[in-house]
């Protein structure tokens, strides 16, 4: 997988405590890489890092500490750097926009700026989001040179975050300057709606349904029409190590801003998503209430991920009935058995990605 690049590699990640950090350190162990986590403590309880149990260095630091920061930095000397620590919740931003924006927009800069003084550092991933888009509601996908924006305050630090990314891109680790006045390739990455073992978040689908499922209580939908591009953790996590794969190779072309997102038959709304959940897991009981929906939330957002599937060969692997089958049932047997698959999930995704003859893996 990914032309084993990663094998004795320094891998840093920042936010490893939270739901798609620690599925991301948990692939780069078994590829064979020495891990560093740096983020601040599990934002749940129960937490899927804790449940992995995983044998790599953990730090628990907030990305706002520059001084912390670069002292990690310092000490790991990371070959690259996957950049996912962040507020990541859309409802929480308008109860706390300065954390929002201060965590996700200065704690990039901060981020960039530890790598910029880490000689060692070849490779950054700087992952956003798909709401970084100015979204204007229509029913075709966003493309990567598509306007930044943000209704909301995370929505627009994330699309601030992006700006800061192609900023410190231009003015310091600029491709056409690469291998002259600096070592490094900068890549941005922006993913639909990531679902998937593991998450326990508030405000968001597929816990809120989990979690009351497991008390036995009725889960109330507040959004039951709004359209996402609905995707399994992995399917974007694939796209992050292939763009990591392509900048340590240093082919700086892939130095750019990139979409990972389903195939449109993944692109569904939130109600099917529910109904859907129920057919693998019968003790899900829903209520559609829109009187709940008291802030502002996109209605329709979809991301065009041509570049992704024809530049770095890169496409899905599971569709919505599988990725909603491994979604459900890692919680269901979570929680009736105390089975964590998250092991089982992703070699039962790597042997379907080798059958479907992926660029990564082939």
């Amino acid at each position: 997988m990914f032309n084993n690049i990663y094998k004795g590699k320094k891998v840093l990640i920042t936010g490893h405590t939270g739901f798609k950090g620690s599925w991301l350190a948990l692939w780069l162990k078994h590829l064979g890489a020495e891990v560093l986590g740096y983020s601040l403590k599990p934002p749940t309880n129960p937490n899927h890092f804790e449940l992995l149990d995983l044998n790599i260095i953990s730090i628990i630091g907030d990305i706002r500490d520059r001084e912390k920061l670069f002292s990690v930095f310092e000490d790991f000397k990371p070959d690259i750097v996957f950049h996912l620590a962040a507020q990541p919740l859309v409802r929480y931003s308008y109860k706390h926009p300065l954390e929002t924006l201060e965590t996700n927009i200065i704690g990039t800069a901060n981020v960039f700026e530890a790598c910029k003084r880490t000689n060692s550092v070849k490779a950054i991933v700087n992952i956003t989001s798909d709401k970084c888009y100015e979204n204007k509601e229509w029913v075709w996908g966003y493309r990567e040179n598509d306007p930044m924006g943000g209704y909301d305050p995370y929505s627009a630090s994330k699309g601030c975050a992006e700006l800061i990314t192609s900023s410190y891109r231009n003015s310091f680790f600029n491709s056409k300057e690469y291998g002259k006045t600096h070592n490094i390739l900068l890549a941005s990455a922006r993913a639909g709606n990531v679902i998937g073992g593991g998450d326990w978040s508030q405000d968001r689908l597929i816990p809120d349904i989990v979690k009351a499922a497991s008390k036995g209580e009725t889960v109330f939908i507040r959004s039951p029409d709004a359209i996402r591009p609905w995707q399994h953790v992995l399917e974007p996590l694939s796209g992050y190590l292939f763009l990591g794969q392509k900048l340590l190779e240093g082919k700086k072309e892939f130095a750019d801003g990139w979409n990972f997102g389903p195939d449109d038959e993944n692109i569904v709304p939130v109600k099917e998503i529910v109904k859907l959940s129920k057919e693998y897991w019968e003790d899900i009981k829903y209520s559609i209430n829109p009187q709940l929906a008291d802030l502002h939330e996109a209605k329709l957002l979809k991301l065009d991920c041509s570049k992704a599937k024809f530049l770095l060969n890169w496409k899905p692997v599971w569709d919505i009935n599988t990725t909603l089958s491994k979604t459900i049932n890692w919680y269901k047997d979570f929680y009736q058995k105390g089975k964590v698959n998250t092991y089982k999930d992703l070699e039962d995704y790597i042997q379907d990605a080798q059958k479907k003859q992926v660029g990564w893996i082939t």
